[in-house]
């Protein structure tokens, strides 16, 4: 109708000879082998049963991508990527298409080439850097495999390819550092009222320190009846301190302790003598008159029995059961007798100025009674047990000179 009227508008036609040409069946022109008729029905397979489609086939005028493939029971997306094409591509008269291979779909399939290639993926803070560092490739490779630069940012769960890796690769892992073989606890010992930790380590021959460690305890922990402590054997002392710090008896947990009674003195052995004599040496040089040197051997007399003990109350350690905790000084040190004289008297010599108080730091100490001033350094739970020392305190002092 419309190139009748057409026809008839421009006067290229009468009304007859344009019905004439409106009936006319428009020719389909094609080259295709064995082309089927007009008459086929539409979105049928159009080649004849068991007919491959030819390897390569001439585009002629009027020819689709969609047209072709769908004459021979082809897929465009196929027909499109057998010749590089992109779904907007315009095809011309001429052009030759490939069709070959796509006929066959029933073919053994390939083995998947996601099998053949080694992936990685991505853990927050990776870099290609050090990915390829890790698995001994080029940066360079790494991001050519897989369409980056230098500039293209990877993230946590992104897959790269790892070329030229023979299998697959895992998310590289820190090495657990080698821990140290622990050797077994040589017993146990269950908490009781009044236990410290130091009484323990004594009767087992062994430093605080041990001990804690092989708890997992710091000089804070907090020990409780019932509790089941593991107590490491000497052997396997994991500390120095024994060997660096002034050695007590290996003895020391069965020695008799000295005893003292008020009014009575109390015999000095070659031990107590020794760590005396370093106490009264050290409040010489301090400047200490004799009455302060008093209250030190009666402080040291109450407190160890003047023998340099690595036990004491929580973890009060030496002389003068100085404690690591309260800021008196490291294990070695408060076991050092000279140093814990020291510091026991302070002022000017005072180790640890600022930290602990010494009797020449405490003002008016000289009009104190021995126990007054002894207290006032030691802070003591038993504040009056040093009153039974002064009476010998007073007897050493000429035998030590």
């Amino acid at each position: 109708m419309i190139i009748s009227t057409i026809a008839i508008t421009l006067n290229l036609a009468s009304p007859a000879d344009a019905a004439t040409i409106a009936k006319k069946p428009l020719k389909s022109r094609s080259n295709l082998p064995g082309a089927v008729p007009a008459t086929a029905v539409r979105g049928q397979v159009t080649r004849a049963s068991g007919e491959a489609p030819p390897t390569q086939y001439t585009v002629v005028e009027g020819d689709t991508v969609s047209a072709v493939a769908g004459r021979f029971g082809l897929s465009t997306a196929s027909v499109l990527a057998l010749n590089g094409l992109g779904w907007s591509a315009v095809i011309f008269p001429g052009q030759t298409l490939t069709l070959a291979g796509q006929a066959a779909p029933v073919a053994a399939a390939p083995t998947p080439v996601a099998a053949e290639i080694a992936r990685y993926t991505i853990v927050a803070g990776d870099t290609i850097s050090g990915i390829a560092a890790a698995h001994g490739l080029s940066a360079g490779d790494i991001l050519s495999a897989n369409g980056l630069d230098r500039g293209s940012i990877i993230f946590p769960g992104q897959a790269i390819v790892l070329p030229g890796a023979a299998a697959p690769a895992a998310a590289p892992a820190a090495a657990p550092a080698p821990q140290p073989a622990l050797a077994p606890p040589a017993g146990t010992h269950t908490i009781v009222a009044g236990d410290t930790i130091g009484a323990i380590a004594a009767a087992a021959g062994v430093s605080v320190q041990a001990v804690l460690d092989a708890n997992g305890l710091g000089w804070s922990s907090i020990i409780y009846p019932g509790q089941v402590l593991a107590v490491p054997s000497l052997a396997i002392e994991q500390v120095s301190s024994v060997a660096s710090a002034p050695a007590a008896p290996a003895a020391d947990p069965v020695r008799p302790e000295p005893t003292a009674t008020v009014g009575v003195v109390t015999p000095l052995t070659d031990e107590m003598r020794q760590n005396a004599r370093i106490i009264v040496s050290a409040g010489r040089a301090a400047g200490v008159g004799d009455a302060g040197l008093v209250i030190a051997l009666a402080a040291a007399a109450q407190e160890s029995g003047l023998r340099n003990v690595r036990h004491g109350d929580r973890d009060s350690l030496g002389l003068f059961q100085q404690r690591p905790s309260a800021g008196w000084g490291s294990d070695e040190q408060v076991m050092d007798p000279l140093r814990a004289s020291q510091a026991f008297f302070g002022g000017t010599g005072n180790p640890n100025r600022g930290v602990t108080r010494g009797l020449l730091d405490i003002p008016g100490w000289e009009a104190m009674t021995v126990t007054q001033a002894a207290q006032a350094v030691q802070i003591s739970a038993f504040p009056d047990y040093y009153a039974k020392w002064e009476t010998s305190a007073r007897a050493w002092l000429p035998e030590l000179g």
